[in-house]
């Protein structure tokens, strides 16, 4: 195939490490990563970035679009203009708080449909796990979802209902009988309902009500339920680091088991939570400072596999100042990868590992091989940074269809310069093009 693009840059991040490059785009695949200087084929284009950046574009694997059903909270349109002006050029969308839920094949189907024509990034699809739709798993799983979502805990909407232990270990034999893997909202609802219930404007109350045992019990159980039928499990937006021995463990031992956690809980801390903000609201809760310096060393040691959005916006209606009515939830779609690099860099992290934890790390959970690197046979999918150009975050200027997000006002390291889709510029500025992202299936 004849070359028709080439990207440049002093610092282009690379699985063998940052180096000065050229890579070669045709046909929407990357064909070489050159040397610097490589001679620019004849009637290929050429785009020199300088120093700023070249990275993988990311995978954020843990998206609530809410659409169809629900799309005056977010929207297939809205959600994947946010998600390409902030360097992401793959989601992957939760079953949950959409109507119909992604809980069988024709409801898959809908919101296939529904995307297809809205999508500025490429888009794939959980399933759900409910009580009552084991017979849906397999076929769900034929059509092409990359997995299936459950609940230990109540999910918030009364069409999502959670799994006890006896149909956790239902399904889970079910999924595991297929080779398909398990993504887990792990919340014990028994020390939920156990927990201090204080409603009101009070962060601490709310906090309170969603004890890190809560986090701890559910994760253990789910621990036994892997190892003995072999399963293939994954923690969704981990928050307590007190459950960090026991999946380190887990992994010592085989237990084939994988952990997240979100940019909320790792750049934002309780001590900071006004009271009444509810926009800081997600569950399980935003932990305090020491928590959160736990996390970044388990994401260090890799005990913690990937980090990713779990965007689930609201009207702002629902943000009422009481934080035991308020939406759970937290808007941070566009602002993941300049919020993680911010707090990265302070701690003396690598842009690498930024590109480790939500690029490579997210596209290898839901084995999404053509995506996450920037190596010859990938898409040619891309976000341009410039590392130390800062902005302060204005509501206003985001494309999250409400514009809430607990990140107002900060000041964040990171702008995203450009974002490229199979070779095509999908953002420029913070401005997206016109749809051009594609359904994806899985494929293994």
């Amino acid at each position: 195939m004849a070359v028709e693009l080439v990207l440049r840059s002093t610092r282009v991040i690379t699985p063998g490490g940052t180096r000065a490059a050229s890579v070669a785009v045709a046909a929407g695949k990357i064909t070489a990563v050159l040397a610097h200087d490589a001679e620019v084929p004849a009637g290929a284009l050429l785009e020199d970035f300088g120093d700023d950046v070249l990275l993988p574009g990311l995978v954020d694997t843990h998206v609530h679009v809410n659409d169809p059903g629900r799309t005056e909270w977010e929207g297939f349109w809205t959600a994947t203009r946010a998600a390409a002006a902030g360097g992401i050029t793959t989601i992957l969308d939760m079953p949950l708080n959409s109507l119909p839920p992604t809980t069988t094949v024709d409801h898959l189907r809908v919101k296939q449909d529904v995307a297809r024509a809205k999508a500025h990034v490429d888009v794939g699809f959980w399933g759900g796990a409910l009580p009552d739709n084991v017979k849906d798993l397999r076929p769900l799983h034929d059509a092409g979802v990359y997995g299936f979502k459950c609940f230990l805990s109540p999910s918030g909407v009364e069409e999502f209902p959670q799994l006890d232990q006896e149909r956790l270990a239902t399904s889970l034999a079910e999924i595991t009988g297929f080779g398909g893997l398990l993504i887990v909202h792990a919340e014990d609802p028994h020390h939920l309902e156990s927990a201090p219930q204080n409603p009101g404007p009070k962060y601490a109350d709310f906090l309170a009500s969603r004890p890190r045992d809560a986090e701890n019990t559910a994760i253990q159980n789910l621990i036994d339920q892997a190892r003995r039928l072999n399963a293939r499990v994954h923690v969704l937006h981990l928050s307590s680091s007190d459950a960090l021995p026991l999946i380190a463990a887990a992994k010592a031992e085989g237990v084939r088991i994988t952990v997240e956690s979100c940019p909320h809980f790792l750049t934002l801390t309780a001590e900071e939570v006004p009271d009444g903000a509810t926009e800081f609201k997600c569950c399980p809760p935003i932990r305090e400072a020491a928590n959160q310096d736990l996390l970044w060393d388990a994401l260090a040691d890799g005990t913690i596999d990937c980090v990713v959005s779990d965007h689930s916006p609201s009207t702002a209606d629902l943000k009422t100042g009481d934080f035991a009515t308020a939406w759970g939830g937290i808007s941070s779609l566009q602002l993941g990868l300049p919020a993680i690099w911010t707090e990265a860099r302070r701690r003396g992290r690598t842009l690498e590992d930024v590109v480790r934890w939500m690029s490579a790390a997210p596209a290898a959970l839901a084995g999404l091989d053509a995506k996450g690197a920037i190596e010859a046979g990938r898409d040619a999918d891309f976000a341009v940074l410039a590392p130390d150009e800062t902005f302060t975050v204005d509501p206003a200027e985001l494309h999250h269809r409400n514009q809430v997000t607990a990140y107002a006002g900060k000041t964040l390291y990171g702008v995203v310069k450009s974002t490229w889709l199979r070779g095509t510029r999908i953002a420029d500025h913070g401005t997206p093009t016109e749809p051009t992202g594609r359904l994806l299936e899985r494929q293994n």
